[in-house]
């Protein structure tokens, strides 16, 4: 019997199939996702792992044996997913584990207009229905009528919908690279740029769930290698990288060089306050500072929240803001129902870039202020009392405050620092930025002398 323990996280359902669930599992999800939302009808999509198209049915009839009414929209990416949820005013379920190994699934779930499900908006209920149904041995039949599950293909709405946000009609012609990783990429990215001036290099289009070339997460380093040779190799202007769900979106330059997501966020934060002076832009505490500042320099105000999607989204609500980003390649728009769309934020750098005549390093080089050190982790025997000593030993520092929204943040005159414990493992996660590289080497040296004394181990971030 599958143990929800391991299987339900802070934000989603994610385990190994068949090992930690199953389709019967599935299906007693889908019960209990229309019986916590006291949904009438529902949106379920997935993406190309082999359990998914299985799962995703087992849930539909999960949620039709409670009454609810199924639209089924097939292969999608999650924001396709969060697009139909949000077009549809339905609550949603996406079938994925994003950039997770071939073995392992999950489940995303949303309600309606994309809002999302978590542990205190509904998760840890549907969790202790299943867990009770596990235990009887299924779920009680629904007081309603048996639901319909139908089908409905959604693509060219979605990508009419992002192209009507971004406008890229009028641009220079461009040679983009896609790296795909064989994941739902593959599935919409042909659709969104078609008929755009836009010649398209393909990589890893073939939608294949067990990853044959790499894995799908462009954010570590040895996933875009081929994408970087390629973009060199063809004479691109930029390159694009997506993962597993194509929820995010990672960008090289016509060098081959990484563009730091929070360059990103502070491109695509100035042309949306250009679109509306004065609005609120949230990015979280671990961004650049150049991001922050872009906002206050385009006429926005910038609010910082803690690290998460589900932070973003609840600082999303409550403030109206138009834009939300994150360092781990997530953007956020208000004109997509406050949820994370790479495709979006790609289709902002293609019109930025094409919309001038210098590269796109020219272009990013406004964005991009500060050396970083990237995120580095440490295991530890004991995040708290190593975190404590690093505050320690930097509190009564002349010109340094702290604070402790997220973890630890400290600032200097000219550097910062977040040393932030995981919630799921024994790590501690170290990201560290000043106004020059020989700063930043000196900051991170000493914090983690600290973090790793008394023989505790590093791991690669």
């Amino acid at each position: 019997m599958a143990d929800l323990s391991q299987l339900v996280k802070a934000y989603d359902v994610r385990g190994v199939v068949p090992d930690q669930w199953d389709e019967t599992t599935a299906e007693l999800f889908g019960a209990a996702f229309v019986r916590v939302t006291g949904a009438s009808a529902i949106v379920v999509g997935h993406d190309m792992r082999p359990s998914s198209p299985g799962l995703a049915r087992a849930f539909s009839q999960g949620a039709a044996g409670q009454g609810a009414d199924v639209t089924g929209i097939g292969l999608c990416s999650t924001d396709q997913l969060y697009f139909a949820s949000g077009k549809l005013d339905l609550p949603g379920a996406m079938f994925t584990a994003s950039h997770n190994p071939a073995r392992y699934n999950g489940i995303k779930m949303c309600r309606a207009g994309a809002s999302p499900v978590g542990q205190e908006t509904g998760l840890a209920d549907i969790r202790a229905l299943v867990e009770r149904w596990l235990d009887a041995g299924g779920a009680p039949s629904g007081d309603k009528p048996q639901g319909t599950v139908t089908e409905r293909d959604m693509l060219e709405d979605y990508a009419a919908h992002l192209r009507s946000l971004v406008d890229l009609t009028g641009i220079r012609r461009l040679k983009a690279v896609v790296d795909a990783g064989n994941g739902m990429g593959g599935h919409t990215v042909p659709t969104v740029l078609a008929g755009l001036p836009i010649d398209l290099v393909p990589m890893y289009f073939e939608l294949d769930g067990t990853f044959p070339n790499h894995e799908a997460n462009p954010l570590d380093p040895k996933n875009i290698v081929d994408l970087r040779h390629e973009v060199l190799r063809a004479g691109a202007d930029i390159g694009l990288a997506f993962d597993g769900d194509a929820d995010r979106c990672f960008v090289v330059d016509e060098r081959g060089e990484p563009v730091p997501p929070s360059a990103i966020t502070a491109l695509v934060a100035a042309r949306e306050l250009a679109k509306a002076p004065g609005s609120t832009v949230i990015h979280n505490l671990i961004t650049s500072r150049a991001v922050p500042e872009v906002i206050k320099e385009s006429g926005g105000a910038p609010v910082r929240t803690r690290v998460g999607h589900s932070f973003i989204k609840q600082e999303m609500a409550r403030t109206g803001a138009i834009f939300g980003g994150e360092h781990s390649a997530h953007y956020y728009f208000r004109d997509f129902w406050n949820a994370d769309t790479g495709m979006l934020a790609a289709l902002h750098v293609l019109a930025a870039l094409g919309g001038q005549d210098g590269t796109l390093s020219q272009l990013v080089a406004h964005y991009d202020r500060y050396p970083s050190s990237g995120e580095i982790n440490s295991t530890v025997e004991d995040q708290f009392n190593r975190t404590n000593a690093v505050k320690a030993a930097f509190a009564g520092r002349e010109g340094v405050t702290m604070d402790d929204l997220d973890g630890l943040t400290v600032t200097g005159v000219n550097w910062w620092f977040n040393l932030r414990p995981s919630n799921t493992e024994p790590l501690l996660r170290l990201n560290v930025e000043a106004c020059d590289k020989e700063t930043v080497e000196r900051v991170r040296d000493e914090v983690l002398a600290i973090v790793r004394a008394e023989g505790e181990t590093s791991s690669p971030a």
